[in-house]
């Protein structure tokens, strides 16, 4: 009998039964996995880059028996070819596990079950040529698993979740997943499906694919395999300096002139302020990629006065192209926009029947950004809220729409990835070296395109707040670094309200210690805009400035913008070493303290890169809350001064106007200083 395996190279192959199965190293302590039947497997790039050629690995073959040992990972392919009862024919298998340096067993595929006739990896055909895939896998019931991006769930530890891998409004699926036991797994796979970590088995699932792809790293610690994750995705650019300090939006400002006098007022008041948006339908029509002339008659000498007040300006793009649209037409003819399969080729109707930009088609994001250099880039503009960017289509029917690069059922969470990659590489191609831009969603390396994420449209309520403790965890572990919330939550919170009005202090003081500090929101009432001809524009939200909340709430939320200031300098650190090395800006308590047992299951709490420890006020009428100290650290209060020891918990005060953080070991001296001077601190 030839042999069960070949070395190719660096590679590892079995064939058997149809099916063809690949282990090469892909990176240190990293290994990429890839199964496809009839055919030799596709070097798809969907996330993740070339292996770096230096990585050395080790093959052997001792008979049915094979191993693959890069740095930290060992990966052992064992064989088997025998005559099936129940068929009577050859079966041929090959089964898959994945140890770490100590050869402790990680995880491994499923078993055949014995009478069970199992199969953990099972190709089913579709209709159209590919198939519907499923991979099953055994892992230690009591491990505990983060990452996957965003769910809006108070949930930390995943372990006994199941995730729909689809976008929506709200929902990031960013398919990565970290383990307590040393080791990382992405599901390199853009098709809609679904992921379940159940205690009897992990399985991992595509509804419409060409093969089974998954990447492992055994990298060790929560760090390093932020690193490693990192390495193989991409690393996310420096954060442009206008990103570390205070963003301000509202649900809309309606003119050039409205927007400019609360960037005047913000100066008037000696308030800092960096960036400023223009949020949607400030175009004529949707699509159109461009201001309307009434509202906005001279955006050049809007974005000069800006910048000798230093703001700069970001402008709302929105994927959705009117059928009104001027651009509509052509881009119709060129197969520039996302085609329904059945019915009418309608996506949306918000304000109008509406189609989708198709963004995996390179014609179609030259052709967006021609748009955008021409009608803003040419005014200056160079920060860009990529709104909608799921896509969040009218009904989420994943079946029923098509993109340049396949159905949506097999790439459709692509898309906020290519929809990021359309600006940061015009940008890029036009000299702009600072590319920071605003999305509603990620996927696995959209970190690479300068992208930024919020959480989306979340309610205005303390449950939502929580959840976005949880969301920011999650993101970080799934290499998404730069992420961010509307403060005080989206939808319709009543300045006039005092419950709101203490939510809109706790989200605030929360916001202060996030990747970026941007206040935003629906809020009441509602005002209705009108053209000069009478005919009706998109309404605006009441105002969202943080003078807009009355006279005991607008002083706590200044001493916080100044606190955000004097943080500058300790945010740039955190936003070089999410740069250079991978890391979240805000990190699970597990990511500095994995020693210490009790820090992977506290979700409400967070460190704000290495040095700071937050513990936000999430219950409403709280004025204290206890708060965990890792093991391993000294901990020092921000507000008294008054030094811990790690390893244990302490019920510490927190009136309205102050949130609990702790400094470690001392760290950050002059900040620390700062940051206690604009909290008006003695």
């Amino acid at each position: 009998m030839d042999a069960p395996f070949v070395v190719n190279g660096r590679r590892l192959i079995w064939r058997g039964d149809g099916e063809t199965v690949v282990i090469e190293p892909w990176g240190a302590d990293s290994v990429r996995v890839r199964a496809r039947l009839m055919q030799d497997v596709l070097d798809h790039d969907w996330a993740l880059l070339p292996p770096p050629p230096s990585v050395v690995a080790d093959v052997a073959v001792d008979g049915d028996t094979a191993t693959l040992t890069v740095g930290r990972l060992r990966v052992v392919a064992t064989s088997s070819s025998a005559v099936q009862l129940q068929t009577g024919y050859d079966r041929n298998h090959c089964h898959l596990a994945f140890f770490d340096a100590d050869g402790t067993l990680l995880f491994q595929e499923r078993d055949a079950g014995g009478s069970l006739a199992l199969v953990a990896r099972e190709h089913r055909p579709v209709p159209g040529g590919e198939v519907r895939l499923t991979a099953s896998f055994d892992h230690d019931p009591d491990e505990r698993l983060f990452g996957m991006g965003q769910y809006q769930q108070d949930v930390l530890d995943l372990k006994g979740c199941t995730f729909e891998l689809a976008h929506r409004n709200s929902q990031s699926s960013v398919p990565f997943v970290m383990s307590s036991r040393g080791y990382g797994f992405l599901w390199h796979n853009p098709a809609i499906g679904r992921a379940t970590f159940a205690t009897n088995g992990t399985q991992w699932s595509a509804e419409a694919t060409d093969q089974l792809d998954y990447w492992v790293t055994a990298a060790g610690s929560p760090s390093a395999i932020a690193r490693a994750y990192a390495d193989a995705t991409g690393h996310t650019p420096m954060m442009p300096e206008r990103g570390l300090g205070f963003w301000q939006c509202k649900l809309r400002y309606s003119s050039q002139e409205e927007l400019l006098e609360v960037a005047r007022e913000h100066k008037r008041r000696g308030l800092p302020l960096d960036v400023i948006v223009a949020d949607f339908f400030h175009w004529p029509k949707m699509g159109d990629l461009r201001f309307e002339d009434e509202f906005w008659p001279d955006p050049t000498a809007m974005v000069r006065e800006l910048d000798s007040l230093g703001v700069e300006l970001m402008v709302s793009v929105w994927p959705q192209v009117s059928l009104e649209s001027e651009n509509y037409a052509r881009m119709k003819k060129e197969n520039l926009l996302v085609r329904a399969e059945r019915g009418l080729d309608v996506h949306m109707s918000f304000e109008g029947p509406s189609a989708f930009l198709d963004a995996t088609n390179p014609r179609a994001r030259a052709f967006v950004w021609d748009r955008i250099r021409a009608n803003y880039g040419v005014h200056g503009i160079r920060t860009f809220w990529l709104d909608e960017a799921e896509p969040e289509y009218g009904l989420y029917d994943y079946d029923n729409y098509r993109y340049h690069l396949g159905s949506v059922l097999k790439v459709g969470n692509l898309y906020p990835q290519h929809y990021a990659r359309a600006f940061a590489e015009g940008q890029w191609g036009d000299g702009e070296t600072d590319v920071v831009n605003l999305l509603r969603t990620a996927w696995a390396g959209s970190q690479r395109y300068g992208a930024l994420v919020w959480s989306g449209d979340i309610a205005s309520t303390f449950a939502a707040l929580r959840a976005q403790v949880t969301a920011g965890i999650h993101m970080g572990v799934a290499g998404i670094p730069w992420f961010t919330t509307d403060i005080g939550g989206f939808h319709h919170g009543d300045p006039d309200d005092e419950g709101f009005r203490e939510l809109l202090v706790r989200w605030f003081q929360f916001g202060a210690f996030c990747p970026v500090m941007r206040l935003h929101g629906d809020r009441l009432p509602t005002i209705a805009i009108t053209a000069a001809d009478g005919t009706r524009r998109s309404p605006s939200g009441g105002p969202n400035e943080v003078w807009s909340f009355g006279e005991a709430v607008t002083p706590v939320l200044e001493r916080y913008l100044f606190a955000r200031e004097a943080l500058r300098p300790y945010v740039r650190d955190v936003m070089r070493d999410a740069h250079e090395n991978g890391q979240p800006v805000l990190r699970g308590l597990f990511h500095g303290f994995p020693d210490d047992a009790r820090t992977w299951d506290v979700k409400d709490q967070y460190l704000f890169g290495p040095d700071l420890l937050v513990a936000p006020v999430m219950e409403a009428g709280a004025r204290s809350r206890r708060v965990v100290l890792p093991a391993g650290a000294a901990w020092t209060d921000l507000w008294s001064g008054t030094v811990f020891a790690g390893g244990g918990e302490i019920e510490v005060d927190a009136p309205l106007e102050r949130i609990p953080v702790f400094v470690r070991d001392g760290a950050q001296a002059e900040v620390v200083a700062a940051v206690r001077a604009a909290l008006g601190i003695a």
